[in-house]
């Protein structure tokens, strides 16, 4: 079992295509293909479920996958050993993190990283839903919020202020609020990801509790931009990360409500695989992703990587 042989097997995985993977690795998709079949020969299971629409990982296959990555994690750090620090770092890495960060604060600082590793291939996913990093191919994810127990590291970063905003348009139709007892008569955008009213209500701390204030929910959304998009349009109040929405409020599009009523501030987070070593060129992208956002947190709790 050599090691691009577990390179190719890792490549079809995260990209879930023979073809694509050939393309990107410049070999051709019978190459790609006799390797996986000779893989699977050799540990005497299916790896990868395939028809003629899709491939996909078995439950096998997802455990194979996962000590391929620390193998080949393990084989990047032996060489790394050996290799100046001049040559720079090289592979392939792929951060998945919530559109608005990535808009906002990520990409805008992703010029500097890329001309500090030009020989990195570096690939960012924005979304707001949570990912399968294994099955979908990630090396690790940026996450606002809170999580359940999951079978991933997690790596506080620290966490974001949070803010009350509502339209202009919105205040004119339905009034400032002045107090908590004057949300009886207002609306908020309930922001979830399964598209449901539960939970829904005004959330802000009182004397160190997290406290919840029901209110009338007027729309529920899955997703940071259409949730911003709903309270410009004046369909009601959000609350938010101060840094995510800065530039609605200097544009004038949304305005700061009830500021002494705020919701505990959220923590932000990296998560990666569980494994004994992590790519240097992995540990490289979080410790940057780690310093740009370092500015927009506060009670940093950082977790120094080894």
């Amino acid at each position: 079992m050599q090691l691009d042989d577990l390179r190719i097997f890792s490549r079809v995985a995260e990209l879930a295509s023979f073809s694509q993977a050939a393309d990107q690795l410049g070999i051709t998709k019978g190459r790609v293909s006799t390797v996986v079949q000779q893989l699977e020969a050799h540990v005497g299971a299916r790896l990868l479920q395939r028809t003629t629409r899709s491939v996909r990982l078995t439950p096998d296959g997802e455990q194979f996958l996962e000590r391929c990555k620390e193998l080949l994690a393990d084989a990047e750090h032996l060489q790394a050993m050996f290799q100046p620090l001049a040559s720079g770092l090289r592979g392939r890495v792929r951060v998945d993190m919530p559109t608005i960060l990535a808009r906002d604060i990520i990409i805008p600082r992703l010029p500097e990283f890329l001309e500090a590793n030009p020989l990195l291939d570096v690939g960012i996913g924005t979304t707001d839903r949570r990912v399968d990093l294994i099955l979908e191919g990630y090396d690790c994810v940026l996450r606002i919020g809170a999580f359940p127990d999951l079978d991933l590291v997690v790596r506080p970063l620290g966490e974001l202020p949070m803010c009350n905003l509502a339209s202009p348009a919105y205040l004119h139709a339905h009034g400032t609020p002045s107090s908590l007892t004057d949300l009886k008569q207002h609306r908020i955008i309930h922001f979830t990801s399964n598209l449901t009213t539960q939970g829904a209500g005004w959330d802000y701390v009182d004397k160190g509790k997290a406290r919840v204030q029901p209110m009338q929910c007027a729309l529920v959304i899955n997703s940071a931009d259409a949730y911003q998009a709903a309270c410009i349009a004046g369909l009601g109040m959000i609350q938010c990360p101060v840094v995510t929405t800065r530039r609605l409020v200097d544009a004038g599009l949304l305005v700061e409500v009830l500021p002494q009523f705020t919701a505990a501030p959220m923590p932000v987070s990296l998560l990666y695989p569980h494994r004994r070593q992590i790519a240097p060129r992995v540990k490289a992208i979080m410790n940057w992703i780690a310093e740009v956002l370092e500015p927009h947190l506060v009670e940093m709790a950082k977790q120094k990587e080894a």
